[in-house]
C-alpha cells in the first residue's frame, strides 16, 4: 500500500469528455484538489453535503429547458374576420361621428339665430293717404329709444328697405314706385328686455300705421327646423347602434363556432361561462376601441376640411354666406370633439356588452 488509493477506471475519462471538471466521487476518495473540491470534501466529512457547487459548476446533462407557458387568446386577433369586423366598426363609427356633429353644428347655428332675434325686434311704419311718412318715421324713432328696456332705436332708408325685397322681387324702377312700408330696427337689452305685447300695445294706439313684431314666427320656424333635424340625427344613430349590435351579436356566434373546440377544452379543464364571456369581452372592445378611433378620426378629417372644400366648390360669396348662416364655418369646437369622443366610447361599450350578453345567451342555450 503506498498510501493512495487505486482510483476507479473510467471516473476521469468521463468528466474529461466535457461534461465537467469536477468529480464530487473523486474529491470523496482522494481529498480536495481544488476550491470547490474542498468545499464538497468538508461536506462530506461533516456529513451534509451541499450540491450547490455541483449544481453551479456541472450543467444538466441532456435536459432540455422547459418551454414557458403562453396565453394564447380564445379569438384569434388578427384573423380575416376581425380585419373585416374592424373594418365594418369603423365604417358604423365614421357615419356616427359625422351625424353627431353635424346635428351638433346645426343646432349651434340654430342657438345663435334664436339670441339674435330674441335681442332684435322690428317696428313697422306703412304709407298712408294724409300722413307724412318721414316725420311718422321720426316720431316712431323717438318713442322707441326712450322707452324702458331698449337700447338702440334706428329707421332704415328708403333704398335699405328696397334692397330688403330685391331677392323676391328682382331690381326694378317698379319698387320705386310702389308703397314700401319704412322699417325700424330695435335692439332691446337681454338682461332687462321690455314686455314686447305692452310695448306694442302702446305704439298701435300712439301710431296707428306702425306694428310691431318680435319675430316669434321666425323663432318657431327655427326650432322646428332645429328639433327636426335632432330627430332625424338621432334616428340615423339609433340604426347605427342596431346596425352594430347585429353586426356583433353575429360575429360573436361565428367566434364560438369557429373556437368550439377550444371552449369545449375550457370547460372540461373547469373554465366558467363568465370566464370565456369575459375573454370575449376583452377581444371586442379592443375592437371597438380601435374601429372607433380609426372612424372618428376620419370625420374629424372630414370637419376640418369641410371649409376649405366649401370654397373650392364656388357657388359664389352669397352661396358660401348662406352655408355659413345654415352650419357656421363649417368646423367643430372643442366640445364637439369632445362629442366624437363620446362616440367613441359608446361604440366600444356597445360593442363590449353585446359580446357578453351574446356569448352569455349562446352558452346558456347549448347547455
Amino acid at each position: 500500500m503506498s498510501g493512495s488509493y487505486d482510483r476507479p477506471t473510467g471516473r476521469r475519462d468521463q468528466s474529461s469528455q466535457g461534461t465537467s471538471n469536477f468529480d464530487l466521487y473523486d474529491t470523496v476518495l482522494t481529498g480536495p484538489a481544488g476550491p470547490s473540491d474542498r468545499y464538497a470534501y468538508e461536506s462530506t466529512q461533516t456529513g451534509a453535503l451541499d450540491d450547490t457547487p455541483a449544481r453551479k459548476f456541472a450543467p444538466s446533462r441532456g435536459r432540455k429547458p422547459k418551454a414557458e407557458p403562453t396565453n394564447t387568446p380564445v379569438v384569434p386577433p388578427d384573423s380575416v374576420t376581425g380585419r373585416s369586423l374592424t373594418l365594418v366598426i369603423s365604417i358604423m363609427c365614421f357615419l356616427a361621428c359625422l351625424t353627431a356633429g353635424a346635428v351638433y353644428m346645426i343646432n349651434e347655428s340654430a342657438s345663435a339665430w334664436l339670441k339674435d332675434i330674441a335681442s332684435e325686434v322690428t317696428a313697422q311704419v306703412e304709407p298712408r293717404d294724409g300722413i307724412n311718412i318721414e316725420k311718422t318715421v321720426a316720431d316712431v324713432e323717438t318713442f322707441l329709444r326712450g322707452t324702458k328696456g331698449v337700447t338702440r332705436a334706428n329707421a332704415l332708408s328708403l333704398d335699405t328697405s328696397a334692397k330688403l325685397l330685391e331677392p323676391w322681387l328682382g331690381q326694378s324702377d317698379v319698387l320705386a314706385a310702389l308703397p314700401v312700408p319704412r322699417l325700424i330696427a330695435v335692439e332691446v337689452d337681454r338682461n332687462d328686455p321690455p314686455d314686447i305685447d305692452e310695448l306694442r300695445t302702446e305704439l298701435t294706439k300712439k301710431f296707428p300705421s306702425a306694428s310691431l313684431d318680435d319675430h316669434r314666427r321666425w323663432q318657431r320656424q327655427i326650432r322646428t327646423v332645429t328639433r327636426s333635424f335632432a330627430l332625424g340625427g338621432t334616428g340615423i344613430l339609433l340604426l347605427v347602434c342596431a346596425a352594430t349590435t347585429a353586426i356583433i351579436v353575429s360575429a360573436t356566434r361565428a367566434a364560438l363556432a369557429s373556437n368550439r373546440e377550444i371552449v369545449e377544452v375550457l370547460h372540461f379543464v373547469g373554465a366558467t361561462d363568465r370566464y370565456i364571456a369575459r375573454e370575449f369581452e376583452r377581444h371586442f372592445l379592443r375592437l371597438g376601441i380601435r374601429a372607433g378611433i380609426v372612424g372618428a378620426l376620419s370625420a374629424m378629417t372630414v370637419f376640418l376640411a369641410m371649409p376649405t372644400v366649401m370654397q373650392m366648390l364656388g357657388g359664389g360669396p352669397t352661396a358660401t354666406a348662406e352655408m355659413h348662416r345654415l352650419i357656421g364655418t363649417g368646423g367643430l369646437d372643442a366640445f364637439g370633439y369632445a362629442l366624437l369622443g363620446m362616440v367613441v366610447v359608446t361604440i366600444s361599450g356597445l360593442c363590449m356588452l353585446t359580446s357578453r350578453f351574446g356569448v352569455f345567451r349562446i352558452l346558456n342555450s347549448k347547455a
